[in-house]
């Protein structure tokens, strides 16, 4: 009867034991199962944060390009204002010389006018003196023939006392003949001369004229030209200063997606650390074997081997190898791609392969030491089971309260945190954060040392990523330790 008892009892145990140990499994499936839809609000949230990022990148790209186009338009229409420019100064003293030139043919004209005037005047006193004299001369003879003609001067030289007297006056009368037919010849001549020279002088006049005119032409022409072309000056300017005013709005809104790119880039590294500690807090519940030997093809051996390269070349052959398990134990964790160059080239992960430092060291190939060291973690050798890796100022800059230290990088499987009263109450002027684009987490994921080392956030960062955490700390509430979710490592 006591051993029933007994018996009925270890059964009645075994029974609520049982019962309790299904109640404990529902009810971690039921924690992991609204673990695992936060962490899918999460991924919703990063994914519509890449979305918004791309497409303000996109927009950034196009405006960029619009911006190097509106730039030429401006280099060219500067080059065109200053070719017109040109044009118009070499029209402007082109018109100069003219007018020049049209000032000294007129002044010729004048002077060419005012000779023949002058010739006129001469050849008309000419005419009228040749006149004169002739009037003189037919009135001499007119006077003499009403005297009796030839019998008249008969009679005044007959009438000589003298022989003396006679030649006196045969000489005289012979004289005043000759006198009259000398003068009258000599205005005919002068008439020829002057008509002569006045024919020269309205030649001259004529060719001045002709010459006038060619002037009046091509000042004309000139003119014509220098006002289309200062018609096409005032345009280029205008198009010109429309251009400028363009680059101004370019400049602006180039500004405003700047901004709006730092405030995605800040929100996708909340929620990416986020979404990190989420799944660290999961992982942690049910604690995953990462451990054991992966079949690799000789590719992802060379993607590995470059990865521990660009991470770890200055490491020791431990933090190599450190390095390498990281790497692997995502690969096997659920949390992460299955495969080694999905965990590798995962969004956000790995600044080596981001930078292009990975593929560089793929083209040339990984060193032997690198290769060893990749193979020994794919046949198992595995330091530690952690899933993240970053140098101990960001582990410290961020509070992780549980990590190990291997060379120079902080290894650790769950992102715990100190509470935010154990944080440094400033950072140290040295080691501000890096003035890059990136964002923190980026920046200590899987880094390269010595841009760890080098590089450091800019004041401005700073305050955002503390900003940020004390926006997750505010959000997150009791959901994780620390309530700091900055600077995971992104699954």
């Amino acid at each position: 009867m006591k051993k029933r008892l007994i018996s009925g009892g270890l059964v009645f145990i075994l029974c609520v034991g049982s019962i309790f140990s299904v109640a404990k499994a529902d009810e971690l499936d039921d924690t992991i199962a609204a673990m695992q839809e936060q962490e899918a609000q999460t991924q919703q949230t990063i994914s519509n944060l890449e979305k918004q990022t791309k497409e303000t990148q996109d927009a950034i790209k196009e405006l960029q390009g619009q911006q190097q186009q509106t730039k030429d338009n401006v280099s060219n229409l500067q080059n065109q204002s200053t070719a017109l420019q040109s044009t118009i100064n070499t029209y402007s003293n082109k018109l100069t010389t003219l007018n020049q030139e049209i000032s000294e043919t007129e002044s010729q004209m004048a002077e060419v006018s005012s000779e023949i005037v002058k010739l006129d005047t001469e050849l008309s006193q000419a005419i009228q003196e040749e006149k004169d004299r002739y009037e003189l001369l037919k009135k001499r003879l007119k006077s003499t023939y009403e005297s009796g003609g030839s019998n008249g001067l008969l009679r005044i030289l007959l009438g000589s006392g003298t022989m003396g007297e006679f030649l006196t006056k045969f000489e005289y009368l012979n004289a005043i003949m000759s006198y009259d037919q000398k003068r009258i010849e000599e205005y005919q001549a002068l008439q020829a001369e002057i008509q002569a020279k006045k024919e020269i002088v309205e030649e001259k006049e004529a060719e001045l004229d002709q010459y006038q005119d060619t002037l009046d032409e091509k000042h004309n022409e000139l003119t014509t030209l220098t006002n289309t072309v200062k018609g096409q000056l005032n345009s280029t300017n205008s198009t010109l200063n429309s251009e400028k005013n363009k680059l101004a709005d370019f400049d602006q809104q180039l500004a405003a997606l700047d901004e709006k790119m730092k405030a995605l880039e800040s929100q996708t590294a909340a929620a990416q650390a986020k979404l990190a500690q989420q799944i660290a807090e999961r992982l942690a519940l049910t604690k995953e074997d990462t451990s054991g030997s992966y079949s690799a093809s000789d590719e992802e051996l060379i993607w590995l081997a470059a990865t521990i390269q660009a991470e770890a070349d200055g490491e020791s052959y431990t933090g190599k190898l450190a390095v390498g398990s990281v790497i692997m134990n995502r690969v096997k964790s659920s949390a992460f791609p299955n495969t080694i160059v999905g965990v590798i080239t995962q969004n956000l992960q790995f600044a080596s392969y981001r930078s292009g430092k990975v593929n560089l060291i793929i083209s040339n190939g990984p060193n032997s030491t690198c290769v060893n060291a990749a193979r020994e973690v794919l046949g198992g050798a595995r330091v530690g089971d952690y899933l993240f890796f970053m140098t101990k100022y960001w582990a410290d800059y961020y509070r992780i309260s549980e990590y190990n230290m291997i060379g120079n990088h902080a290894f650790f499987y769950r992102w715990i945190t100190k509470p935010a009263e154990e944080a440094p109450a400033e950072q140290p002027v040295e080691e501000q954060p890096q003035p890059e684009e990136q964002q923190p987490q980026e920046e200590h994921q899987s880094q390269p040392e010595e841009q760890q080392n080098q590089e450091q956030p800019s004041e401005e960062q700073n305050q955002d990523n503390q900003d940020n955490q004390e926006q997750q700390e505010d959000n997150s509430g009791n959901n994780d330790e620390s309530g700091n979710n900055e600077g995971s490592e992104n699954p």
